[in-house]
């Protein structure tokens, strides 16, 4: 069952985060002072919690309640540690799939990624604490409530759980146009982590540099790019092709 979503109000935001309660973003009004407000920016930085400033006028959007100049969103689901995730995974005999989105914005894009992802067995999806799409109601609608059978995981930065593969044993695999090969080229039947970039900028060009391999669709038409919800489907279901051929 989908939670509660929203809170306002400085005070119980403070509350939520002391309570270990997840939440995605907090919309803060412009200009505001007081010791309030700067116990809960101290707050919400200190737990990496994704921060906008915004005009009064889109926190009376956002709320019809005395929102004291502070607006959060609340995950739906819990988020899952990353270590525990792969080390669960890896023991229990399964060859593992994960899937990582790098700052990946749409919300919508976000929820069909998860339903593909679910469908094609993926054991896990990891993303950033900062600057992607959260989970929200759009999410969970249209990812058909996928988001509530696989593993979600946030982390600092998506190079940390790169990193974190690797030293697992787990190749990682850039989906990106800077490439001769094709994912025709690559093998996923070995343990793999799949990397999906952002929709206006694709895979920052730091994380391209410390994957094990990358990989394009091959496009025949004079469209340059895939929707990256779209890609993401191709990619997974070459790997299920692949490891069902093995």
């Amino acid at each position: 069952m989908e939670k509660q979503t929203q809170i306002f109000g400085i005070r119980a935001i403070i509350e939520a985060i002391n309570s270990e309660e997840t939440l995605d973003k907090v919309f803060l009004q412009k200009g505001l002072h007081g010791e309030l407000y700067s116990e809960l920016e101290t707050l919400i930085r200190t737990n990496s919690i994704n921060l906008s400033y915004v005009p009064v006028e889109k926190l009376n959007r956002l709320t019809k309640g005395n929102h004291q100049g502070a607006v959060a969103q609340i995950s739906p689901i819990a988020f899952h540690d990353l270590e525990t995730l792969v080390l669960n995974v890896m023991e229990s005999g399964k060859t593992p799939l994960f899937l990582l989105l790098d700052q990946l914005s749409d919300v919508r894009n976000f929820g069909a990624i998860i339903r593909t992802a679910e469908c094609t067995g993926v054991n896990g999806i990891i993303i950033q604490k900062k600057g992607g799409a959260p989970v929200n109601g759009d999410t969970i609608k249209t990812s058909a409530g996928a988001v509530f059978k696989i593993p979600i995981c946030k982390v600092d930065h998506i190079k940390d759980a790169v990193f974190h593969m690797q030293a697992s044993g787990i190749k990682v695999i850039a989906a990106t146009e800077k490439t001769d090969d094709t994912l025709y080229d690559v093998s996923f039947t070995e343990p793999c982590a799949i990397i999906m970039g952002s929709e206006d900028r694709g895979i920052n060009p730091s994380i391209l540099k410390v994957v094990d391999a990358k990989a394009k669709l091959p496009l025949l038409g004079e469209i340059e790019s895939l929707n990256v919800s779209v890609a993401c489907g191709a990619f997974l279901y070459e790997a299920v092709r692949q490891r069902l051929l093995k």
